[in-house]
């Protein structure tokens, strides 16, 4: 019995043995390994990569959209008169300011009847002087004309007072008919194809018109905005008319800078949106009607706001995170939240703070505690990648 028992307690020593050796062993490989990867690492070459700092500015705050370009005025220009076009006084295409002559029309018939009306007004007045004439006559008669005589002549002279001045309304509508033989530009734009040609028969009850002229100096942008957008348009809109840009459908390149003029008086209850209507000077002809451009409207201004370029953030599993560099040239992995994003810049609400460095490019060769060699990003990417026409 006693044998057997102190058999057992050496195997029970050997086997404790056996396991601190192995265990020994293990341990050993293991920090020979790190020792090793550690030795590695401080031979690996530093990463290179581009850097930018972590700025504080104001960020202006766009809603984005697409709209249409519409001319300011647009007039569709008829003839008041019928008659044969004579003369066509512009070229398809051109600029023309109100009161520029545009077609001239046959005025012979119309000023034919102007010249009858004045003829007519002529033949009343003398006759009027003549019966002023006789009414003087008979008052000078006194008691030697009878008093129906004198009345007769007296109406005489208010008929043909009155025939004068109906005369004279002839002559202004006749005057108006031969003026309308003339058409002119009733507002400045630009003249569209021409719907007729030297030689035509015009009607003044025609539906076709001569030509037609769009005003695009202003000129407007109708676009639409998200109803939950309303509150904050609003806003500004009643401090100032809000700043609002037009670009090219690719958003790359800006066409005009204008100002919102009005919020339509009621929501689309199909699309959920509401139409918006700006303003621009427009002169350079940047915009045209019927255009289709992006738009830009400045609802409001982030003061003081931690900003980035684009390139810095990075999207993972997680979520957004970014690489910042620290004063051993070690890239520190941090995870971020964007507010707001527009011309290459984002709004970091956490995870970054104004100073630190952040990594623009060779991200994707970089991990946590990887040495790095830096170069500062060009300041050409800190640049809006819109650019002005």
């Amino acid at each position: 019995m006693s044998k057997s028992r102190t058999i057992g307690w050496v195997l029970v020593i050997a086997a404790v043995g056996a396991a601190g050796y192995f265990g020994w062993q293990k341990y050993t490989d293991n920090q020979q390994a790190i020792a090793a990867a550690q030795k590695r690492a401080a031979q690996r070459p530093a990463v290179p990569v581009k850097i930018s700092p972590v700025e504080k500015a104001d960020f202006p705050v766009y809603l984005t959209g697409l709209g249409t370009v519409q001319a300011f005025n647009t007039v569709q220009v008829r003839t008041r008169v019928d008659g044969q076009i004579t003369r066509i006084a512009f070229k398809e295409g051109q600029f023309v300011k109100a009161g520029d002559t545009l077609v001239e029309i046959d005025p012979r018939p119309y000023q034919a009847t102007l010249d009858q009306a004045k003829a007519k007004k002529a033949q009343d007045e003398a006759n009027l002087a003549n019966a002023n004439l006789d009414l003087q006559r008979y008052t000078k008669l006194g008691e030697f004309a009878t008093r129906q005589q004198l009345d007769t002549q007296r109406s005489t002279v208010a008929q043909l007072t009155a025939q004068i001045a109906a005369d004279e309304a002839s002559i202004f509508n006749a005057q108006t008919q031969v003026d309308y033989t003339t058409v002119k530009s009733p507002i400045d734009g630009i003249v569209g194809l021409r719907l007729v040609d030297i030689g035509n028969i015009v009607n003044a009850s025609a539906a076709t018109g001569i030509v037609t002229i769009t005003q695009i100096e202003p000129i407007t942008v109708i676009f639409t905005a998200p109803e939950d957008q309303l509150p904050d348009i609003k806003a500004a809109l009643a401090v100032a008319p809000p700043k609002t840009i037009a670009l090219t459908t690719d958003g790359k390149r800006v066409l005009s800078t204008g100002t919102l003029a009005l919020i339509n008086n009621q929501v689309d209850t199909s699309s959920g949106t509401v139409r918006l209507k700006a303003v621009f000077d427009n002169k350079d002809h940047a915009l045209w009607p019927g255009q289709s451009v992006s738009t830009r409207l400045l609802v409001r201004t982030l003061k003081d706001a931690t900003v980035v370029p684009d390139d810095a953030v990075q999207h993972g599993t997680e979520g957004l995170y970014a690489y910042s560099v620290n004063q051993e040239n070690k890239a520190e992995l941090r995870k971020i939240k964007v507010s707001q994003s527009i011309d290459g810049k984002s709004v970091i609400e956490e995870g970054l703070s104004p100073g630190q460095q952040v990594i623009t490019a060779g991200q994707y060769k970089v991990s946590p505690g990887t040495l790095v060699t830096t170069a500062v990003a060009s300041s050409d990417q800190s640049q809006s990648k819109v650019t002005q026409e």
